[in-house]
């Protein structure tokens, strides 16, 4: 527990420090996935931000694609645009690079800088709820929000 706690303190400390407009909610029931993430703040599922790790084929450094819980992503597409193959990356190796374990990666407080990718699609929304650090925490934020405040590139996903 208290690693759950520490992880999406993390989050809440980066946003804070941020000053975004940020709704958090602590959730009895697992957002490990953007259905259930999406039943639980009862939004679209493709307003579910999902946060997946991949690693670079050759260099193994870690990728970041934040997408539309209603996306696949094309490993083919976004390796084109990073520069070399990427596959999924295994739950010790997620850990390791972001902090976080797999179904609770936010954008927010990660462990070190990792190159990342945020999917055009989750443009089309007025509010899209990510992951804050654990499978059952969650945050809203303004699209444009997370965009200035990652570094990251916007890019179609599929």
């Amino acid at each position: 527990m208290g690693d759950k706690k520490s992880s999406v303190q993390r989050v809440i400390d980066e946003l804070k420090k941020l000053n975004l407009s940020t709704q958090f909610k602590d959730l009895p029931q697992s957002t490990r996935t953007a259905s259930e993430a999406a039943a639980a703040v009862n939004c679209h599922v493709s307003q579910i931000v999902k946060s997946l790790i991949f690693q670079s084929k050759s260099t193994h450094k870690p990728v970041l694609v934040l997408t539309s819980g209603s996306n696949q992503v094309d490993e083919a597409v976004v390796g084109a645009v990073f520069g070399e193959e990427i596959r999924f990356a295994s739950a010790k190796f997620v850990r390791e690079m972001t902090g976080f374990a797999i179904g609770g990666v936010s954008p927010f407080g990660l462990k070190g800088e990792i190159t990342t990718y945020i999917d055009e699609d989750l443009l089309k929304h007025p509010v899209i709820w990510a992951a804050a650090g654990s499978h059952n925490t969650v945050f809203s934020i303004f699209p444009e929000d997370l965009v200035s405040a990652i570094d990251g590139q916007v890019i179609t996903v599929h």
